[in-house]
């Protein structure tokens, strides 16, 4: 086992849902590589991800994606140093089949593995850019299982804030372009579609918008759209129900984060996951942190979606703060995946 304080070299997996990922990390900041391999075609057919269809394809291409991640950070299994893995919430055959692929790997090479909560990734994700809040920050993690507020203290220090009590706000847009008709997923065909719409003649609740609540809710946005398709079927602009419902999220999203920031006393909001991606959430929320004199910061498009680079980068962080639990990442055995996980 390499000492600590040396440089380390970390090979990222991550089988949560659909994307079969794998990266190789140095020092929990420099990106060697980040492979991603994803299954939006399969399941688009289907409207949703199919658990079934997810777990074949993740067994069918993980060796392949991590077989590309060594040869593009020009390495090999035996210079890794240690090994780190998703071990949830997500799909739980899918998380099986990266953590026992992980176990394996690292049991034959004698390596660590650490176990890395899916949604500590994306906390950490922004520790991968070059720019970077100090702590404490708020973390607002958006995407399509996900809608949470935390309080980012330290590395491995967080504090929950809020939930969505409901719906993700991921998890809405999939359904609302389902509504729609426009496809799968939801979230880039509604950023797409909105683009030539107009809010203004539409008016979508904005729900639990009370100060000093920080949980969410998208149910009754959800089924508002739902009723306004139901009433207007002969004159319904797609456009505009896909930019009133975007307007809406955003007045939600914003509310809620910007406020939590106020409370919690810092000046830095972080917001990652799937739907941080969304570029019209990315300038709103921009533009609102600027009027606010807040700090705003978001991971790369690359690093929004799920990927194995955040995974090794929390690894990272997180063996190198447990240096008297080392050995404790060598119980390959005990490892297991957890569908509900909480951070």
């Amino acid at each position: 086992m390499r000492p600590l304080g040396r440089r380390m070299l970390i090979l990222g997996i991550e089988t949560s849902c659909d994307e079969t990922a794998a990266a190789v990390v140095k020092d929990g900041k420099e990106i060697l590589s980040n492979i991603i391999s994803s299954q939006v075609d399969i399941h688009s057919r289907y409207g949703g991800v199919v658990p079934e269809l997810a777990c074949r394809n993740h067994i069918e291409n993980l060796p392949l994606v991590i077989k590309q991640a060594l040869d593009e950070a020009k390495t090999n299994m035996p210079a890794l140093d240690s090994l780190a893995v998703t071990v949830g919430p997500g799909l739980i055959g899918a998380l099986l089949i990266g953590v026992n692929t992980a176990k394996g790997i690292a049991y034959s090479l004698k390596k660590p593995l650490i176990p890395i909560n899916h949604l500590e990734g994306h906390l950490l994700s922004i520790f991968l850019e070059d720019k970077h809040p100090e702590f404490p920050f708020v973390a607002l993690i958006i995407s399509g299982g996900h809608t949470d507020l935390y309080l980012v203290k330290d590395f491995m220090e967080y504090d929950v804030l809020g939930r969505t009590r409901d719906d993700a706000v991921g998890e809405s847009f999939d359904k609302v372009a389902r509504m729609l008709d426009l496809g799968y997923p939801g979230g880039p065909i509604i950023e797409r579609t909105a683009k030539d719409g107009t809010s203004n003649d539409i008016n979508f609740p904005r729900p639990m918008l009370v100060r000093g609540n920080f949980d969410f809710s998208f149910s009754g946005l959800k089924t508002s759209v739902r009723n306004f398709l139901a009433n207007n079927e002969k004159e319904i602009n797609k456009a505009n129900v896909a930019a009133e419902f975007q307007e809406a999220v955003l007045d939600i999203l914003s509310f809620k984060a910007f406020q939590a920031v106020e409370n919690s006393g810092c000046k830095n909001l972080v917001v990652a996951g799937g739907v941080a991606a969304n570029n019209f959430l990315r300038e709103n929320l921009s533009k609102t942190a600027e009027k606010k004199k807040m700090n705003i910061f978001f991971p790369g498009h690359h690093l929004c979606t799920d990927n194995a680079a955040m995974i090794a980068c929390a690894g990272y962080y997180r063996y190198t703060r447990k240096a008297k639990e080392q050995n404790g990442f060598m119980d390959y055995l005990e490892l297991d995946a957890y569908a509900n996980l909480k951070v």
